[in-house]
């Protein structure tokens, strides 16, 4: 394959999807990112308003997550099953979007389990990016211009709802290393030397490719 992807997955507050921005720009390729929605919904026929609902309740329900898992098969329903708008079978056309771009074109991927979709692609760099609790509320008490405490919340909530999303689709821990290539802190190395690590990588992993 000429082509390659670059998935990330980040704690809330990391910069990870900021990471992922500045990666796409300076390699000159596209980063999918909520426009997995649109690209699902034109795929499936299914309205982009019911997938972005369906992540809206998983984020308000994310308490229920559990050791429930509905793992990850590929297997699309067909319009006349009753189960046809729900939860699994909406990430499971949102996974064949990325499947299909993954065999065709360079890409980064945030979120959406993209690491464990792609899993079994040789073209396919994984990487995790987090940072100190602390260091994450500040970088969202700056960015929206919270309070603290509000900040707090915000954090422990999409980290929850992001840990519990990722195991019910793929039944792994979400902070593993194991799952990953690289697991990078932000907080660390800083958000420019991420981009500068996480290129290295790509370049070594694909050698047969020319990447900027």
């Amino acid at each position: 394959m000429d082509n390659f992807v670059i998935t990330i997955a980040r704690g809330y507050g990391s910069g990870g999807r900021q990471i992922g921005k500045k990666l796409a720009e300076e390699l000159g390729i596209r980063m999918i990112d909520r426009e997995l929605l649109q690209m699902a919904s034109s795929e499936s026929g299914i309205s982009e308003e019911l997938f972005a609902l369906a992540d809206e309740k998983m984020i308000k329900k994310a308490h229920l997550f559990g050791d429930n898992i509905k793992k990850y098969t590929g297997n699309i329903l067909k319009p006349e099953d009753e189960e046809f708008i729900s939860n699994e079978n909406l990430f499971n056309y949102q996974a064949r979007v990325l499947v299909f771009m993954a065999s065709k074109e360079s890409f980064i991927a945030i979120g959406r389990a993209a690491d464990y979709v792609l899993r079994d692609f040789p073209n396919v760099l994984s990487v995790n990016i987090q940072a100190p609790f602390e260091d994450c509320v500040r970088s969202i008490t700056r960015r929206f211009m919270m309070e603290d405490r509000e900040a707090e919340k915000s954090v422990k909530n999409i980290d929850k709802y992001r840990a519990g999303y990722y195991k019910y689709y793929t039944g792994r821990d979400w902070k593993d290393p194991a799952n990953y290539d690289i697991c990078l802190s932000s907080s660390r190395l800083g958000r420019d030397k991420c981009v500068d690590v996480i290129k290295a990588c790509a370049r070594v992993k694909f050698s047969h490719i020319t990447i900027g």
